[in-house]
């Protein structure tokens, strides 16, 4: 008995070193990410100041300028280091710093072109452009990021469509995160709006939060009073599972919800049939044991000849469903962009970034988002989608 409870003492010895270990080589892993993003940011802050600090200006205008420069950066590092997830982190001021950088290096960029044809001086004129555009383009992004949702009506085409089906009307949100910036006030309103479209089916398509369950639950209870002929339907995005997405997805079937977990449901409309099939996020294979993302499963044991929609989170699972069978999906993830210059970037990381466009024999929309992620911030309007089912002409 002794030994085996000296073994037993040993063994969960062990262990807790073990995980110990774990836990400090998580966090060294973490500081030291951390540590290079804040030495990143300090030589790109370096960068903007050399260039858009005239050097003629007196050594006070100087100063103030490269203090006033650090700050956007130094204050949002500060207090991440200090405990950003306990409080809330300026991302307005390092959104300034990001229209500033690349509106430097777009100036630059110009700059140099317009050089190889001759000399040109025009640094400090086109610094005081630089910031005067910086400031404008923050200014246009808070206010569509505070502003409420647009509702984007979209026709999607469709050959041989049941008669029955015609102007079938599915309104999409996606990407609504609910958090730290984003309330049940806001949440309140999208639910209204999406009552008076009268949809025939309410899909939900991922990142609806940002936290858990017990910090957001009374927040998102609006969702239970969402109105649709044949319900609403939630698939997960990547931000739900940072969040907590068993008890989420629990907690969402309490208020109503159909989620669905690589599967489908067969909805009759009149006398037509509508197949809803519904994956988990792209990126879930390691998030929850038996979530990997699979559109055939979502797809098995449906009727053939019906019209079938995929919702899925991320536009990259295109291929996949367009294989398995679906004729329209429905995603989100790109936000369009959310603001300059991350509206160039999206076009070049994901497939489709906003729209309806074609993925072989399928139509994908994909949504530009009802909310927004991080700071209120917004160059591209969010939306509401209302898509409506047409028999295709020609």
């Amino acid at each position: 008995m002794t030994q085996d409870g000296g073994k037993d003492v040993g063994s969960t010895s062990a262990l807790a070193t073990t995980a110990a270990q774990s836990h400090l080589s998580s966090m060294h892993r973490r500081s030291g990410f951390l540590f290079v993003v804040i030495g990143l940011l300090a030589l790109l802050t370096v960068y903007v100041g050399a260039r858009l600090i005239p050097e003629s200006w007196s050594l006070v205008p100087i100063v103030v300028g490269w203090g006033a420069l650090g700050a956007l950066t130094a204050i949002p590092a500060i207090t991440v280091l200090a405990g950003g997830g306990r409080r809330r982190v300026p991302l307005s001021l390092l959104a300034l710093f990001v229209f500033l950088l690349s509106f430097t290096l777009l100036r630059d960029l110009v700059m140099l072109v317009v050089g190889l044809f001759g000399p040109v001086d025009i640094r400090d004129a086109s610094s005081v452009a630089v910031v005067g555009l910086a400031l404008a383009t923050l200014a246009v992004a808070t206010v569509r990021g505070r502003a409420t949702p647009v509702v984007t009506h979209v026709d999607v085409p469709v050959p041989s469509l049941h008669p029955d089906l015609e102007g079938f009307t599915i309104v999409q949100l996606s990407d609504v995160h609910i958090g730290q910036t984003l309330r049940r006030p806001f949440l309140q309103g999208v639910v209204d709006t999406v009552n008076g479209l009268q949809a025939d089916m309410v899909a939900i398509t991922g990142d609806l939060v940002d936290g858990g369950v017990d910090d957001l639950g009374s927040e998102t209870e609006p969702l239970g009073e969402l109105k649709a002929r044949h319900g609403t339907f939630f698939v997960t995005g990547n931000h739900d599972y940072y969040s907590g997405a068993l008890p989420w997805i629990e907690e969402l079937r309490r208020l109503g919800l159909t989620v669905l977990i690589n599967e489908h449901r067969v909805l009759e409309h009149d006398g037509g049939r509508l197949v809803v099939g519904g994956i988990t996020d792209h990126s879930a294979n390691g998030a929850v044991p038996g979530h990997g993302s699979d559109p055939h499963a979502a797809i098995r044991g449906a009727p053939d000849d019906v019209f079938k929609v995929l919702l899925a989170h991320q536009p990259a699972s295109a291929p996949g469903g367009a294989e398995a069978g679906f004729n329209l999906q429905l995603s989100g993830h790109t936000h369009g962009g959310q603001f300059f210059p991350g509206t160039w970037f999206a076009h070049l990381v994901f497939p489709f970034v906003d729209g309806l466009k074609r993925q072989g024999p399928m139509w994908i929309y994909t949504s530009k988002g009802t909310g927004h992620v991080g700071a209120a911030l917004r160059t591209v309007p969010s939306e509401i989608t209302r898509l409506r089912l047409v028999r295709a002409t020609g």
